[in-house]
């Protein structure tokens, strides 16, 4: 990776990257000693308040349920046609199945679209899944400069 150059991704262009969704890796917070446990997965952006909303699995036998409660972090990441671009999301997720149907968090969720991946083995319909939002401690981003 000599020669590698990047920069702070304003803000504007930040949101612009991010979009309405995309794909991504959502890495929870272990045990320390233990590598953190990460997943990919589609997201969902809300610009107005600069959320992420996730869409989880929960195939029998899964253990993503022991992670829920801990910290997270969010990388997404793509070539553009300006270069490379990358935005990193920390903080908790929290679960929208007991969200007030009028709260933000639930108003951001119906104002977004979570692309659809499928990855499973089983029809989607034998699948659980469960709704997340990440209102982050903390969003940064990074472009390439050119050479």
């Amino acid at each position: 990776m000599e020669g590698l150059r990047w920069t702070s991704l304003p803000r504007e262009e930040r949101i612009d990257f991010l979009d309405t969704g995309g794909t991504g890796v959502l890495s929870f917070a272990t045990d320390s000693g233990e590598p953190p446990a990460s997943l990919p997965v589609s997201y969902g952006f809300y610009d107005s308040d600069e959320t992420f909303y996730f869409r989880l699995s929960f195939p029998p036998g899964t253990s993503k349920r022991e992670f829920l409660d801990n910290p997270v972090s969010f990388v997404t990441y793509r070539d553009t046609a300006d270069g490379w671009r990358s935005v990193v999301a920390t903080g908790t997720l929290e679960e929208l199945a007991t969200a007030h149907p009028e709260s933000v968090a639930v108003q951001g969720m119906w104002a977004i679209d979570i692309p659809t991946v499928e990855i499973f083995d089983r029809p989607r319909d034998e699948v659980e899944f469960h709704d997340f939002r990440l209102d982050p401690d903390r969003v940064t981003g990074r472009k390439s400069v050119p050479e």
